[in-house]
Order: C-alpha cells, then structure tokens, then sequence
C-alpha cells in the first residue's frame, strides 16, 4: 500500500477510471453480439440500425482513448465488410 499522499490520489483515479473503462469495453462487446446476431438473422434494416449503433460505440471509445484510434477503424471495417456480404 502507498504512504505517499499523491500515489494514494493516484490509485483512487486509477480505479476510478478502470471501472469507467470496464463498462466501456463491455458496451462495445455487447453492441458488436447485437450487431452479428441481427446480420446473421438476415434482416437488413436491423443490421444497419446496429451497426449505426456499434459503430456508434467504438467511435466514442476511440475518442476517449479506450480503445487505439486503428483498432476502433479496424473493427468498423470488418462489421460494415459483413454488412455489405
């Protein structure tokens, strides 16, 4: 356990921010299952309004540096390339 009065400071973000960032991540897992179960039902109207919404998602956790600005790409590219099949 830290003694130093900023490293205690610093641990209270630091958790802060880890479970701020856990919820994020878990968003985007929950958005992108959404978003292949309404690709692989066949459904277009409800493929497209999912991936809006995931790609939506990943966008927001790129901007707040949760996820690598080329990952949050890298994955927008691989939904709307299942989209588009």
């Amino acid at each position: 356990m830290a003694n130093i009065k900023s490293q205690i400071k610093r641990n209270r973000q630091n958790e802060l921010r880890r479970q701020r960032n856990k919820s994020v991540r878990s968003r985007l897992r929950t958005v992108t299952k959404r978003y292949l179960q309404a690709t692989e039902s066949g459904d277009a109207t409800a493929a497209e309004s999912a991936y809006r919404d995931a790609a939506s998602a990943i966008d927001k956790a790129a901007a707040k540096g949760i996820v690598h600005k080329n990952k949050a790409a890298n994955q927008k590219s691989r939904l709307a390339k299942r989209l588009r099949a």
